[in-house]
């Protein structure tokens, strides 16, 4: 299904480029890394069946684009952005279904943390919290090194680092309008994977987040830190089909298992808005 309408949203600092399909309860879709709304496209497309479904280029990736030179990326500020898409396409006072995945997935935490009235349920798929871990150290020391590798000798050889991150595997090819790999590389990869959220601020908020992670990277550092996580406020780790892009791969089924966390989580479940008057 094609996007019902599309547009950009003026932020501070840049222009977001957003796409709605379908009708329904809202359901925010928040990718990864390098990717942009391409990725989401054939989920989008499915979930439109029931939901008002809205993807959307991150701030600095493809049509998504910044109003000055490229910056180092902040997780707040992409919080802040997807804050701002909620306000423009929700009701005044609706709240709205959120998947994130991999470095969306830290959006969406972040969202939680800052907008907790605005979010039923977020979904936060592998995100990369790798501060969490006992053994954080190397494993920040390796994202700080497939950077100097880029810098030094080239795309190919740091990605060929990156593979540490998914079991030695190359990430899967996924689909893009732009290729971002660049922005992702120089301004992307060492901010977001020094996050550290609000543990905390989060334990309050842990009633409306549910962890999750796919089938075929359970045993892949990505997937580490959600388990660490649903371990620390203790959840389970709800499974998806595939690995770390299973949304990509498995469309369908990844739709149909996001649709049943949504509806079965007392939480997420989908019930009757009352309105008094005004109200959408």
């Amino acid at each position: 299904m094609n996007p019902a309408n599309s547009g950009t949203l003026a932020v501070p600092g840049a222009k977001i480029y957003h796409e709605v399909r379908g009708e329904g309860p809202l359901l925010l879709l928040i990718g990864g890394g390098n990717s942009d709304a391409a990725v989401f496209k054939r989920l989008a497309a499915v979930l439109a069946a029931g939901h008002r479904v809205v993807t959307y280029d991150p701030r600095g990736n493809s049509r998504s684009v910044l109003d000055g030179p490229p910056v180092d990326q902040r997780v707040e500020e992409h919080a802040d952005d997807a804050y701002r898409l909620i306000r423009r396409l929700a009701g005044p006072d609706e709240p709205v279904h959120v998947f994130g995945s991999c470095s969306g997935g830290l959006v969406a935490l972040e969202l939680t943390v800052r907008h907790p009235d605005r979010i039923r349920l977020a979904v936060a798929h592998e995100p990369p919290v790798l501060s969490i871990l006992p053994d954080a150290r190397i494993h920040l020391a390796l994202m700080k090194d497939i950077c100097r590798t880029y810098r030094g000798a080239g795309m190919a050889p740091a990605l060929v680092k990156l593979q540490a991150l998914h079991g030695g595997r190359p990430a899967p090819a996924l689909p893009e309008e732009h290729n971002n790999t660049d922005f992702f590389l120089s301004h992307f990869v060492l901010p977001f994977t020094r996050f550290v959220p609000d543990l905390t601020a989060l334990g309050e908020v842990a009633d409306k987040v549910v962890w999750a992670g796919g089938h075929a990277s359970r045993g892949d550092l990505v997937h580490r830190p959600v388990s660490a996580l649903a371990e620390r406020f203790g959840r389970p780790v709800e499974l998806f089909p595939g690995g770390h892009v299973g949304y990509a791969r498995y469309p369908a089924d990844f739709a149909e298992r996001l649709v049943e966390i949504l509806t079965t989580s007392p939480a997420g479940a989908d019930r009757p808005r009352e309105t008094t008057g005004g109200g959408w």
